[in-house]
């Protein structure tokens, strides 16, 4: 990129010379226009420069507001396309681009593959006779090209971000079902936010994209040099007919001054009235005729125009549908890319609370089985504590029960325990309680 020259930027073409306007300094900001060959300088303007530059209203330049969130946008004027895709923020002109954040690192990569495919433009354009023998390749205009520029670097960020994503999200993914740790959680969190997010952006380039693809008026709009060429076209042909109806003009004047000589010569040399009439009927038939031919000379010079705009518009539109047809189908692409992973990780939520469920059912059916044999052990402790009782029975009587009768008891009290236990466990089993 070379400098401008004036070392801050400023020419009178932007309407910024002068200290006064750099004095107010809030809105003015550093612009990189790239000409149409390719040649880059950094120009500093304030608002109303760039609108009287462009021909663009204020709204459409708050869209560029770095300080402002808008999503991205490609909006076809007048004179000017604004693009706010991702990191890109410019203006498309028909012989420049005007580049906001051209101090942003990621821009700079961008920055030189535009100078690069505009200065090819020029070349191309510059010698066209070198392209005739490349099999009739036709030559985009210039704002197309900047145009795919723009959507070749968004499209390509959005990309590298989704593919980046996917080779961290796969591994982390598979080691939490492995093992389900806080630290795999929280990677994966992470991972299902930066997937959401990135699926935001492309989704809304998508739309924008297939909103262009439905909307034949807006995409008619983005041809800046066909309008500019249908326009010289429509002056040259106006100049045209205002030339030869002036000509006519002066011819039927002179026809009927030649006439009327001629009547004057003809009265006075004694002509007929014969004459006269045929005179007469034959300048009149003239001048008639000269009329009509004019009338159908305009009429055909304005169908003539007409038909050749209808035919090229519908040509023009066909040709940047296909432009945003190979742009919109990498980005859905794309999407579709991040939908599979989407997927993937639903699927692996999915798998994680079954395994999660599973574990709970387990940890139930062991508090099942605890609180049985807690049941169970309690109907002991009761057989104990009856025994355990201060009343005089012939039980305790040592001289006729002796330890013989102590161990029967306390075997008896517990093979009924686990009877019961046995009896319970079964019923839950038959009831499905338990697995």
């Amino acid at each position: 990129m070379r400098p401008n020259a004036a070392g801050n930027g400023n020419d009178d073409r932007w309407g910024t010379a002068g200290p006064a306007i750099r004095k107010k300094g809030t809105s003015v900001r550093a612009w990189l226009v790239v000409d149409v060959t390719g040649d880059a300088q950094v120009v500093e303007a304030g608002k109303h420069a760039i609108m009287r530059r462009t021909g663009l209203p204020a709204r459409d330049l708050r869209i560029l507001d770095p300080l402002l969130s808008y999503p991205s946008t490609v909006l076809g004027r007048e004179r000017a396309i604004v693009i706010n895709l991702e990191h890109i923020k410019a203006i498309i002109t028909a012989n420049e681009v005007l580049l906001l954040n051209s101090r942003d690192p990621s821009v700079t990569p961008f920055v030189q593959e535009l100078q690069a495919r505009i200065l090819r433009h020029h070349d191309a354009t510059s010698n066209p006779q070198e392209d005739s023998h490349g099999g009739g390749i036709k030559i985009l205009p210039f704002e197309f090209v900047a145009l795919e520029a723009c959507l070749e670097a968004a499209c390509s960020v959005l990309e590298n971000e989704a593919k980046t994503l996917e080779q961290e999200a796969h591994p982390a993914l598979d080691k939490l079902t492995s093992k389900i740790s806080t630290l795999n959680l929280e990677r994966v969190r992470q991972i299902k936010s930066r997937l959401v997010a990135i699926t935001g952006r492309v989704q809304k380039v998508r739309d924008e994209l297939e909103h262009l693809l439905d909307d034949d008026e807006d995409m008619a709009e983005m041809y800046l040099t066909e309008k500019i060429l249908q326009q010289q076209l429509e002056q040259t042909s106006s100049e045209e007919d205002i030339d030869a109806h002036d000509d006519d003009d002066d011819n039927d004047i002179d026809r009927a001054q030649g006439v009327e000589i001629s009547l004057e010569e003809g009265v006075g040399g004694g002509a007929g009235y014969e004459d006269e009439d045929h005179q007469n009927q034959n300048v009149g038939e003239h001048m008639f005729g000269a009329t009509n031919q004019i009338g159908r000379d305009s009429r055909g010079g304005t169908r003539a125009s007409t038909t050749y705009s209808a035919i090229t518009n519908k040509l023009d539109v066909e040709e940047l549908e296909m432009l945003l047809e190979a742009y919109f189908v990498q980005i859905d692409g794309t999407l579709n890319k991040l939908s599979t992973l989407r997927e993937y990780v639903d699927d692996t939520e999915d798998y994680i609370n079954i395994m999660l469920d599973d574990k709970q059912n387990h940890l139930l059916q062991m508090g099942v089985m605890l609180t049985t044999a807690t049941l169970v052990v309690s109907a002991f402790v009761v057989v104990a504590g009856v025994f355990g009782m201060n009343i005089h029975i012939d039980l305790f009587d040592d001289k006729l029960y002796g330890m013989r009768e102590f161990m029967w008891t306390v075997g008896g009290g517990t093979a009924g325990t686990i009877f019961l236990y046995v009896v319970a466990i079964a019923w839950c089993k038959y009831k499905r309680l338990l697995e």
